[in-house]
């Protein structure tokens, strides 16, 4: 049985990973670049209200709530490219992966995975984390928050990058870190660990196994975990 599995791996199987809190925990820096954005905009906030709309969200919705009113269109574009342009500049000498990423990406590959990003950030944001953590060559498919018109919890991103990998969605497993993102892959019809970087499990959909870093899971285990999920 073990020797199907092996044999059946090339090319059929994928790991798609989210990026902030999953790839790098980017949070408190996004955290510090959201404080002092809505200190130049004079609005109020308080740690609990990061938790809830913040983490795991897009932009539109994180502005939307802050602001108490809806942006959209051109707003919403200049709002973002301030924001962002924050978080860029406080991250950029920071950037560090969770822990023991960099040999799970190798032991995936070398078990002939196809990898994907699938992240609600902007491409900007993408490129600098996987170039400063030099993981870029890992991935075949890198997808950010302009590649997609439906944001997580919607499974677009998650059915997109498993079409770019040519992977059927039930042979993906999803990385992710929030609520929205584990609901994402969960209804892109895929297995989901939960990346306990952000969140407890209590606060997450049931996922198929839960991890803090990537010491304890390699790609036998994954496969397992498709496997039994397919069979």
């Amino acid at each position: 049985m073990h020797q199907n599995i092996n044999s059946s791996t090339s090319h059929s199987v994928a790991a798609i990973f989210d990026m902030d809190g999953v790839i790098a925990h980017t949070n408190p820096y996004h955290a510090k670049a959201f404080e002092a954005f809505f200190e130049r905009h004079q609005i109020s906030y308080n740690e609990k209200q990061f938790e809830q709309h913040m983490y795991g969200k897009h932009n539109s919705y994180i502005f939307t709530h802050f602001f108490g009113r809806k942006i959209y269109g051109e707003e919403l574009l200049t709002l973002e490219d301030e924001k962002e342009g924050l978080f860029r500049e406080i991250y950029k000498s920071e950037a560090k992966s969770l822990p023991f990423l960099s040999e799970f990406l190798a032991d995936l590959k070398a078990h002939e995975f196809k990898l994907g990003v699938a992240t609600s950030a902007p491409r900007a944001n993408m490129d600098l984390i996987l170039d400063a953590l030099s993981i870029r060559s890992f991935f075949d498919s890198t997808l950010g928050s302009e590649n997609v018109s439906l944001h997580k919890p919607h499974p677009e991103v998650y059915l997109k990058s498993a079409e770019n990998l040519q992977v059927d969605p039930q042979n993906c497993i999803v990385f992710e870190d929030s609520f929205s993102g584990v609901t994402a892959g969960l209804n892109a019809g895929m297995q989901v660990v939960g990346v306990l970087s952000s969140h407890t499990e209590d606060e997450l959909p049931v996922c198929a196994s839960y991890i803090h870093h990537y010491k304890h899971i390699d790609a036998k285990n994954v496969l397992q975990m498709i496997h039994h999920y397919v069979g």
